[in-house]
């Protein structure tokens, strides 16, 4: 169930199957009260409540939406399914970046009763928290979507679940930043402050980058000019007001990318975007998500 988009990205079917795996078992686990790297032959024997039920007959199951949105978490949704007992089958109607209706069915499932309440929980999280995040992802790519400003996500994610949020922000319609501190060189007030400015720390990095995208935040007029004197491509605007954004894409000139950053909100992004900046960093789109409403229940 993975659309052929993803393999232009990071987000290759193998990727999305290790990573799926990892989060899959350590929910798992948190249910289970047991140790990831040790997964026992028979992982339902651990649910107390599940064990009271049959264990020997077939039933149905379905996931309804209760409301409106962009399905995602295919991947984590039959990871936790197979882990659980690979006597449960699980069909998703939907692709990762389809947009659903409320009262659609997003999931069927046939198991065993102790199978099927077994796996509820941690399928219903996955799928709420990164549909959740793809349809506000969703949000955020259509309120800019009359600009030529794209919208990225950044590092503040749920501990432990980033490269499923970043994946769902990826099938919203939005565009991922860095992963981590390992793949891209983000030379912030910080790093510069210890640096001795932006020259010091692009002189530091040298002339090899290894490979790597490099950008340097600034915070002013005066630092965004040391930027470009310094030879910077990738430049953040930190917290610059609609204005100063505004005065800055006329100063550069197009002799580098600019990125706006800094307490974006759904209700200022599109005015920030007409600035004519080139990428806008949007904590809001993985640190305060709402999860989308869905709810598993036994049919016939």
């Amino acid at each position: 169930m993975i659309d052929d988009r993803v393999r232009a990205m990071q987000w290759s079917p193998e990727k999305l199957e290790a990573v799926a795996e990892r989060d899959a078992r350590l929910a798992l686990a948190e249910d289970l009260g047991i140790d990831a790297d040790r997964w026992p032959s028979k992982p339902l024997a651990l649910d107390l409540s599940g064990a009271l039920l049959p264990s020997d007959e077939q039933v149905s199951a379905e996931v309804i939406s209760r409301e409106a949105g962009i399905f995602c978490g295919s991947a984590w949704a039959l990871t936790v399914c197979r882990l659980v007992s690979d006597g449960i089958e699980c069909v998703l109607p939907y692709r990762d970046g389809e947009r659903i209706g409320a009262g659609d069915t997003i999931a069927k499932l046939e198991g065993s009763p102790a199978e099927l309440v077994g796996v509820e929980r941690a399928l219903l999280n996955f799928l709420q928290l990164m549909s959740g995040t793809a349809t506000k992802a969703r949000a955020y790519a259509d309120a800019v979507a009359h600009t030529n400003a794209q919208v990225f996500d950044t590092r503040k994610t749920v501990p432990g679940l980033r490269a499923a949020q970043k994946y769902a922000v990826f099938c919203g319609g939005c565009h991922n930043h860095r992963m981590g501190l390992f793949d891209a060189y983000l030379l912030k007030e910080n790093h510069l402050m210890a640096m001795g400015g932006v020259e010091g720390a692009l002189e530091a990095l040298g002339r090899d980058s290894r490979g790597f995208p490099v950008q340097v935040e600034v915070e002013s007029m005066g630092e965004l000019e040391s930027a470009l004197q310094a030879g910077a491509k990738l430049i953040m605007l930190d917290n610059f007001s609609l204005e100063t954004t505004r005065e800055a894409v006329r100063h550069v000139a197009g002799r580098a990318a600019l990125e706006a950053s800094g307490d974006v909100t759904f209700q200022t992004i599109a005015e920030l975007a007409e600035t004519g900046v080139d990428r806008i960093s949007v904590g809001d789109l993985t640190k305060r998500v709402d999860p989308l409403d869905l709810s598993m229940r036994f049919v016939g």
